[in-house]
């Protein structure tokens, strides 16, 4: 077996810097799964200090170059080593590590606002989410078919601008036409001021002469040549009620569905027009087939909440429901951490199943 160890990227927050160690043994325990190469011992995961500095080590097998490109995504890691030597003698080699991200880290943290979603744990969310899924390969190589991410609850679009890092294609809907406002402002100018060559435009829809929502559309390529040959990353967002995410994204057309429910603070939840409400849980029972129906058969849902104004049985109960199969159990279960006072954030992960 190989010994390894990483350094977890700080975190500028020191509430989520303190659950960091924590949340990186549980996402490495589930991207384990999908490694090809090499298998983790999942027994030897665990937060051990090297020199005075604390790391997260583990045992593998074989540490091969796709498996290490597959942990250089992990949401946490700032720097992979193989560990040599004994006890109190450790020697730490640099193993080379190749993320997907495509595009400058500013698409992440450049907005700042209210209620805004910590950068890494939206990583995080969409990591697990992606490793639970069929393609879970594709955190360590791009596949032949650029996946989709639909973040049906999108907000200012932070969840769809970290599928885009990944070179994904990004499809978001949300009822607040600020939020679709502010986020077609930001990706518009940060387009231009990075110069890539791209097309972007917003539009009302019409339907028997009504309007029943606002959308922007945009493509983009990292490089002139790929925009000519049509190897674009394409975003779609619309401003409109959750629970309709089938008018606008047809069935399958999903890879993944991520997203954060209203943590009832900053953000309360409405389900089919109903006043302003705390919980969630109303919300999610009535979009959560229609989230289900966009899903690709092996496609996976990954979801975020505050436990304070909602139950995980409940939850659980409501994905079920929409005829997904739940993954509840090791790992899955280790995801629940502190935000603030107000605030004990969890994640719940469900696969639609394959055909």
């Amino acid at each position: 077996m190989n010994r390894c160890a990483f350094l977890v990227l700080p975190s500028h927050n020191r509430v989520y810097a303190d659950a960091a160690p924590s949340l990186a043994r549980a996402e490495l325990a589930v991207l384990s799964g999908a490694l090809s190469d090499g298998e983790i011992d999942a027994g030897s995961v665990a937060e051990t200090s090297i020199g005075g500095v604390s790391y997260v080590t583990f045992e593998i097998d074989e540490l091969s170059p796709r498996d290490a490109g597959l942990l250089a995504n992990l949401s946490c890691l700032y720097a992979l080593f193989e560990v040599t030597g004994a006890t109190g003698e450790e020697l730490l080699r640099p193993v080379p590590v190749r993320r997907l991200d495509r595009l400058d880290d500013d698409l992440l943290t450049i907005l700042k606002y209210p209620g805004k979603t910590n950068e890494q744990f939206t990583k995080l969310l969409l990591n697990v989410t992606l490793a639970s899924s069929a393609l879970a390969g594709e955190l360590s190589s791009p596949g032949s078919r650029r996946p989709v991410v639909l973040d049906p609850l999108c907000g200012r679009g932070t969840t769809l601008n970290q599928a885009l890092m990944y070179g994904f294609d990004a499809h978001g809907m949300d009822i607040d036409a600020q939020d679709f406002d502010a986020y077609s402002v930001f990706i518009k100018r940060w387009l231009q001021d990075k110069r890539l060559k791209h097309r972007a435009e917003s539009s009302t829809v019409r339907r028997d002469r009504r309007v029943v929502g606002r959308t922007l559309l945009a493509e983009f390529a990292v490089t002139k040549d790929e925009y000519k040959a049509g190897d674009v990353q394409r975003l779609r967002v619309v401003q409109a009620d959750t629970t309709r995410v089938g008018e606008f994204f047809r069935a399958g057309s999903a890879d993944l569905v991520v997203t954060d429910l209203p943590y009832g603070v900053q953000h309360g939840s409405r389900a089919g027009g109903a006043a302003l409400a705390r919980s969630p849980i109303d919300l999610l029972s009535a979009a959560a087939p229609a989230w289900a129906r966009a899903l690709r058969p092996g496609g996976a849902l990954g979801l975020s909440w505050n436990t304070h104004v909602a139950r995980r049985e409940e939850a659980a109960a409501a994905l079920t429901t929409a005829g997904l199969e739940v993954l509840d159990d090791g790992p899955y279960r280790q995801f629940r951490h502190r935000v603030d006072q107000a605030i004990t954030r969890d994640i719940l992960i469900a696969r639609n199943p394959e055909a």
